[in-house]
């Protein structure tokens, strides 16, 4: 066992994890990032080069996390001198009498978020190449953009290290011992710490496990697609095409989500949010393609430009809650526990203000949001806990 106890240890080196450790280094805390996989790697939700940042949600609480969390990521972009961010724009689709895009449409409004509301007879002169289904509305939410993923990924665990950081990589987590110092045993050794944060994305429950607790989440495999651009620009970025979320079409109630082509050249990543159940360990065994199925009708519909078959499949996990929202919380028995988990496909752009927030619980100040929404007690009937 190492003879020096941290100030904290965090468990799992995703986009939540390498910004708590990130905030608690800042702030003179002598912190263990521990991730079971070799970095970088591709087995679990914060891989890949871009995710979409956007403000377009139905509930105000993360509209107002949002808000920070720009100001967070411009930060981070300034410290670690690289570029994480590309305004692009978010084109929001869905049917005006539906049930979605008029509640993210008065959440924006309400919110004062700046956005142009795209009429029927000017939609195709501002946005080539995509047809709108008939009932739909349409608007941009100005603010969005691209993330670019995997290069904050990076920038955030080397300004971790700068800041006096320690990662471990290729250590799995075999054992947590709670208590006023906290023992975490991996397969190399053990380590002790005063308090204890939990990302560990997919692989939540079994650690919380060796707590006593099992949180309601349901652990899913995306397809992650790319399709071929028919005239090469069509959907580029550097023609301004936006990011779009298309909620509740013929296709499918849930949604359908696409950043411009970017990252591969002439390749426009579309994908739906829905995934089906996996192990996270045996996720290659599961080769479902029923969203695959849906986004080639989608396609064929509404994005003519594009080659209706993918060019690239990649995968990504999703962790879900019942509601979909996170779980940002003390450990019920164990007040030295934190737990970041349940990011249910749509906590990457949330990193930096879920890394403060897990930071302020962690060193037992009061949060900077409002976390009753993210309460591990709104679980309580469905919850296994041993405890």
């Amino acid at each position: 066992m190492s003879s020096q106890i941290y100030d904290c240890i965090v468990i799992g080196a995703g986009i939540q994890g390498s910004c708590t450790a990130y905030y608690l280094a800042k702030n003179n805390k002598k912190t263990l990032l521990l991730e079971q996989f070799v970095l970088p790697h591709s087995r679990g939700s914060s891989h890949g080069q871009t995710r979409i940042i956007r403000k377009a949600y139905e509930q105000d609480f993360y509209v107002r996390m949002m808000e920070e969390c720009y100001t967070l990521w411009a930060e981070l972009e300034r410290e670690a001198d690289v570029k994480l961010y590309r305004r692009t724009g978010l084109l929001l689709l869905g049917p005006e009498n539906g049930r979605g895009f008029p509640i993210v449409k008065d959440t924006l409004q309400r919110n004062k978020v700046p956005i142009v509301v795209l009429k029927r007879e000017e939609f195709s002169q501002h946005i080539p190449n995509f047809n709108l289904s008939s009932g739909d509305g349409a608007l941009v939410d100005t603010t969005a953009g691209v993330l670019y993923a995997d290069k904050a990924l990076v920038a955030i665990r080397r300004l971790f290290k700068s800041h006096g950081g320690v990662i471990k990589d290729g250590e799995k987590v075999i054992g947590i011992t709670p208590g006023p110092v906290v023992t975490v045993t991996t397969a190399s050794g053990a380590y002790q710490a005063k308090k204890l944060v939990i990302t560990a994305g997919p692989w939540a429950n079994t650690l919380l496990s060796h707590t006593g607790l099992e949180l309601p989440l349901q652990v899913t495999k995306l397809n992650v697609c790319y399709w071929q651009e028919k005239v090469p620009g069509s959907y580029d970025i550097r023609n301004r095409f936006p990011c779009f979320v298309q909620v509740e079409s013929l296709e499918s109630e849930h949604h359908i989500y696409g950043l411009p082509s970017n990252e591969y050249p002439g390749l426009m990543k579309v994908c739906y949010h829905i995934g089906k159940d996996t192990d996270p360990d045996g996720r290659d065994r599961q080769t479902n393609q029923d969203d695959i199925e849906i986004l080639k009708r989608y396609i064929t519909r509404c994005m003519p430009g594009l080659v209706p078959v993918p060019a690239v499949v990649e995968s990504c996990l999703y962790t879900i809650t019942p509601d979909t929202d996170f779980v940002l919380d003390r450990h019920p028995t164990y007040s030295n526990i934190v737990i970041g988990a349940g990011f249910s496909g749509h906590g990457f752009k949330f990193g930096p203000v879920i890394g403060k927030i897990l930071y302020e619980l962690s060193t037992e100040q009061v949060p900077s949001h409002d976390l009753a929404p993210f309460k591990i007690s709104r679980f309580q009937a469905h919850s296994k806990s041993a405890l």
